[in-house]
């Protein structure tokens, strides 16, 4: 039977038209540039049950090509340039920039002291404030970073992991302030605590602790802010440490399972908070692997949601997944040569059905990205979508014989992955035992050594280099912001209502020494202009500093 021809095909098409009445698609119809018609989506000619299981149709089970019916025909990825350094101030005025040439979404990248729990004048903060992202100290600097922003009509990314809890307050005691019911705020939170355990660094309580205030979030975010993704399990950094993309998939999804047994631990239910989960992958160089990983990704999730936990609701089987493109490519040398890069790498993501999608800058090996540098880098998603036709049909490669072998060699090797991990005892016990980290630093040690050997070649650094290398011009970032910034916070303890903020920090010490939902203390804190490090002190007394 022809699948065009057979009920499983007809009962999609009827679903799809139906959702067309409220979501129409960005045009009537779509043409090749030689005006030859093309479909919503493409199958073979012949149906079989295999088809059905493995690959389905664009938004059905188990999503292999899409989680949605009409993908990119309905509307583009959000297009969300990650910005943030030096003081909010100067943040927002970036925001507003991206904005004004057609950015999408906000995504803030906070600095260092901010992101491990310091404010800018704690001595630990010293020659970092501000370097890698914004400095945020207060509610007053978060009003500033998105002061002529309407929070209602932006969805905002926070990569924030260790006081997500905090940073998360501040966003919603901004949005009251504008008069927007946190309701109807959008966005997400990184909020991965075990990744930063495995790769990156930037934790501050132990699991234990850490997974409570993710769990607390998820509570809490579920009966008063059910827009906003209140996770973005991250693959990202562990491929930036060095594993390669089967590890980058199968310790994702290791780790998201340990958040759901968390959620479900803390008595929560499936359906109530799997919508909101989402996933933030890598997109790196072999370009058909990428496209693989991405697919393969959207049928794990789905199976283990449905089969594993017996999730009910089809939103709960979704993995919906924010890209970055691989800054770990991005070269010092020839740094233009990095525009290409990050043109092959954010096409993969789309081909790979991704939700949203961050394009690094061709200067961000050797420093904060310009201005210029910045609107290339955004102008290389709106080519990719307005020119190359690529938006036009749902999961162009799907049925290619190489990239149907390399998604299902992708999963088989993911769960192998897996099933290792949980015979250690889940995420959580595997973080413990260094197992994850260990494998990272096997594969970036074989990575390596295939550089140097040349048995893999980067251009412009172990072949076609340039005698000598042009200098680049680069943002310099003005470090006398930092006085301002200190400044600022002593004039805010000096200014703000200190028996309100003992009380706050009081009343939040006591219900961190117990088991309530530490949310909306935290937000009682923040909404009286106690401080991250402040906060960050309070919770470090009761939970104690993780010693990795």
């Amino acid at each position: 039977m022809k699948t065009k021809e057979s009920s499983y095909f007809r009962n999609w098409q009827e679903k799809t038209e139906r959702q067309l009445e409220k979501r129409p698609e960005r045009k009537e119809t779509f043409h090749t540039s030689s005006r030859i018609p093309v479909e919503r989506v493409y199958v073979p000619d012949h149906s079989d049950d295999q088809y059905k299981e493995q690959l389905g149709l664009p938004g059905e089970y188990p999503y292999t090509r899409g989680i949605r019916n009409t993908m990119y025909r309905g509307r583009h990825w959000t297009m969300r340039q990650y910005a943030g350094f030096g003081s909010a101030k100067e943040t927002n005025r970036r925001f507003r920039y991206l904005l004004e040439q057609g950015q999408t979404g906000l995504s803030v990248a906070f600095d260092l002291p901010t992101q491990i729990g310091y404010d800018s004048d704690d001595a630990m903060s010293l020659g970092e404030v501000g370097k890698v992202g914004v400095a945020i100290d207060s509610l007053e600097d978060m009003e500033q970073l998105f002061e002529g922003i309407s929070l209602e009509r932006v969805s905002t990314s926070m990569t924030i992991n260790a006081p997500a809890s905090i940073l998360l307050a501040m966003y919603m005691v901004v949005a009251e302030k504008q008069g927007v019911p946190v309701e109807k705020i959008q966005g997400t939170i990184q909020n991965d605590i075990l990744k930063e355990y495995i790769a990156r660094g930037t934790y501050i309580y132990p699991p234990a602790p850490s997974m409570r205030l993710i769990t607390d979030i998820f509570s809490y975010c579920t009966e008063n802010a059910p827009k906003f993704n209140t996770i973005s399990i991250s693959g990202y950094h562990i491929r930036e440490a060095g594993a390669n993309a089967v590890q980058e998939l199968a310790f994702t999804l290791a780790n998201a399972k340990a958040y759901v047994d968390a959620a479900l631990a803390a008595g929560l239910d499936i359906d109530d908070f799997a919508p909101r989960l989402a996933f933030f992958f890598n997109g790196h160089n072999h370009f058909f692997e990428e496209v693989a990983k991405f697919r393969a990704a959207r049928r794990m999730w789905a199976k283990i949601m449905k089969e594993e936990y017996g999730a009910k609701d089809p939103k709960s089987w979704q993995l919906r997944f924010h890209t970055q493109v691989a800054g770990s490519t991005l070269t010092a040398q020839q740094p233009d040569n990095n525009i290409v890069r990050v043109a092959l790498q954010a096409m993969a993501a789309v081909l790979g059905g991704t939700q949203s999608l961050h394009t690094n800058a061709k200067d961000e090996a050797l420093a904060l990205p310009t201005e210029d540098s910045a609107r290339i880098a955004l102008r290389t998603q709106q080519i990719i979508a307005n020119e190359t036709g690529v938006a036009d049909t749902v999961d162009p490669l799907g049925g290619s014989y190489y990239v149907e072998s390399l998604t299902d060699e992708m999963e088989e090797e993911a769960a192998k992955y897996m099933k290792e991990i949980e015979n250690r005892g889940g995420a959580v016990a595997a973080v413990d035992q260094q197992y994850m980290k260990q494998e990272i630093q096997r594969a970036a040690y074989d990575t390596q050594k295939r550089i140097e050997n040349e048995d893999e070649v980067v251009v412009g650094v172990n072949r076609y280099q340039l005698d000598e290398e042009p200098e680049p011009e680069l943002l310099e970032v003005d470090d006398t912001f930092v006085e301002d910034q200190l400044t600022a916070i002593k004039r805010l303890r000096s200014e703000r209502d200190s028996d309100e903020v003992e009380k706050a920090l009081a009343e939040l010490k006591y219900h961190a020494e117990g088991s309530a939902n530490l949310m909306p203390y935290i937000k009682e804190a923040v909404r009286a202009y106690a401080t991250v490090g402040e906060i960050s002190g309070v919770l470090r007394d009761v939970f104690g500093e993780y010693q990795g």
